[in-house]
């Protein structure tokens, strides 16, 4: 074996090496997705309201303070699980309740603590951003966030 590479081997490695990641990758971005579209979305239940609700989400800018799936900012708690933390499993009409009340009742005044603008909005579009964030507690995130916490 030579101790030096030629131009023609390291322009074969080169390309070679290319071609390779470059099939990889394209058949990464398949499977995930494949694995988005069939197996981690709950496409069956997405319904005219959560998509309305997505668009309230989108022009209040919900996610310039929260995180929805761990994307978006930390200022303000994830909210890709907040269905489950209002108890929305086991009493959806609570939670649903509970969810609206916190919504009406920001900003809080409360010293020392980080404000919710109070957006007003209206009762549709509460529920339908309430049926937006019960859609996205159904996703199979793997394990994020962590804890119920958020």
């Amino acid at each position: 074996m030579a101790e030096h590479f030629t131009k023609s081997a390291a322009r074969n490695i080169f390309y070679g090496g290319s071609i390779f990641f470059l099939v990889v990758f394209a058949l990464l971005t398949v499977h995930s997705h494949f694995y988005i579209k069939n197996v981690s979305t709950d496409e069956s239940t997405l319904t005219e309201a959560v998509a309305r609700g997505k668009h309230v989400w989108e022009r209040h800018s919900c996610i310039n303070c929260h995180a929805l799936l761990g994307e978006g900012a930390y200022f303000a708690p994830e909210l890709g699980n907040v269905w489950v933390r209002y108890g929305g499993r086991e009493n959806a009409e609570g939670a649903r309740m509970g969810l609206k009340a916190w919504m009406r009742a920001q900003p809080t005044g409360v010293a020392g603590r980080r404000q919710m603008p109070q957006f007003n909005l209206t009762e549709q579009e509460l529920d339908d951003l309430i049926d937006f964030l019960e859609w996205t507690s159904r996703i199979d995130t793997l394990g994020w966030p962590p804890n119920d916490a958020g």
